[in-house]
Parts: structure tokens; C-alpha cells; sequence
């Protein structure tokens, strides 16, 4: 879940100078669902561009076709009816907008934190944890400094989400190191909040 929502919002993020190289961490729903381009159309795509989306007789916008060639969905009141949104869309969602919210962010670190991060993720001898702590302590700093304007929690997850990509930004060869640590950082810190934004 925290893999998925922190790919998704880099994917919307402005500002990403990596996006090409963060193909290499979609989530694994993401890399099977890839399909060969079918013959005669264009391809389309889900999610900011990265899976395509089958067309053609059988498939439409509506509602996908399963393997058993039944669509997804359940009957109500004797019609069918399109399934809710799926984790993933909601996951989707949620990103775009906490993303939003990071581009507004942005502007509130300073060179010089992203600077030090850098750093922490360059040197070898640290461990993850130390890093996460470290991270820990630059996200709370940051966070007292912004405007209490929204929960507390979703500001410090956001700002842990715009830190990975101002570094990676920085340094793009931190990619996989910078995610995973933030991956896991964010499961420790956030995953019960983040359980309940994908809940409401």
C-alpha cells in the first residue's frame, strides 16, 4: 500500500526529473497487467501512462472482461452494476491529490535539508534505520514550520513523499535506495493514517 501510493504520487508529481527511471519500481499489479498493443488502434493507458488498457470489442471504459469472458460487477436490483472503485483507483486518487499538496510543499525545503538527506543516503555506513530516523527528524522539523492548515499527519507524509523526490531529483542514482527507505518509513510511521485515507 505505501509502495503503491508513494510511486503513484511521484508519477503525479511535478517536478519529477525521474519518472522514466521510475518505471523500475512500479508495483508488480502494474507490470502484470501489461498487455502487447492490439492490432489496428492506438495503445491507451492507465494511470499517468504507464499500463495499457485493452480496447476493441469486449472491452470498454465500463467495466473489464474477466477470464471466465464475464464482466466484473454485481447485480443490483436485477441490473448489473460497475464494482466501487478499486484500491487502486482509490490509491490513484489520494496520490493526485497529496501530490498537489507536495507541489505546494515544495517550495518549503530548503536546498540545504535535501542537501544533508542527500548525504545520509550516499553514505554507506548508515543503516536504514538511522537514515529513517534521520528522516524522522527532518520531516518533523519541516512540519512544525508549515502552517497548521491541515492534519499534522498528512503534511509530515507528504513532506517525507517530496523529500524522496527532491532527492532523488538531486542524485537520481538514490533512487531505489530512497524509495525503499521511504517505503518503509512510511509503513512505520504512517500506515495506520494512510489505512484510513484509503478507508474513507
Amino acid at each position: 500500500m505505501e509502495h503503491a501510493l508513494l510511486y503513484t504520487f511521484l508519477e503525479a508529481s511535478s517536478d519529477c526529473q525521474f519518472k522514466e527511471q521510475l518505471w523500475s519500481l512500479a508495483p508488480l499489479s502494474d507490470r502484470e497487467r501489461i498487455v502487447p498493443r492490439r492490432q489496428g488502434g492506438p495503445e491507451r493507458y492507465l494511470g499517468g501512462g504507464l499500463v495499457p488498457r485493452l480496447q476493441g470489442p469486449g472491452f470498454d471504459d465500463d467495466s473489464e472482461l474477466q477470464c471466465d469472458g464475464n464482466r466484473s460487477g454485481h447485480l443490483q436490483n436485477g441490473e448489473l452494476e460497475a464494482d466501487a472503485p478499486t484500491n487502486e483507483d482509490v490509491i490513484r486518487i489520494i496520490a493526485a491529490q497529496l501530490a498537489e499538496i507536495g507541489d505546494k510543499l515544495d517550495k518549503d525545503v530548503q536546498g540545504n535539508v535535501v542537501n544533508d538527506l542527500v548525504q545520509h543516503f550516499l553514505n554507506e555506513n548508515l543503516s536504514r534505520e538511522e537514515i529513517m530516523r534521520h528522516m524522522s527528524r527532518v520531516v518533523r522539523e519541516l512540519a512544525q514550520a508549515i502552517p497548521a492548515d491541515m492534519e499534522q499527519e498528512r503534511v509530515m507524509l507528504v513532506l517525507a513523499m517530496v523529500l524522496t523526490k527532491k532527492i532523488v531529483n538531486t542524485v537520481p542514482s538514490l533512487l531505489h535506495r530512497a524509495f525503499n527507505v521511504t517505503v518503509d518509513f512510511m509503513n512505520q510511521q504512517f500506515h495506520n493514517y494512510i489505512d484510513e485515507m484509503l478507508g474513507e
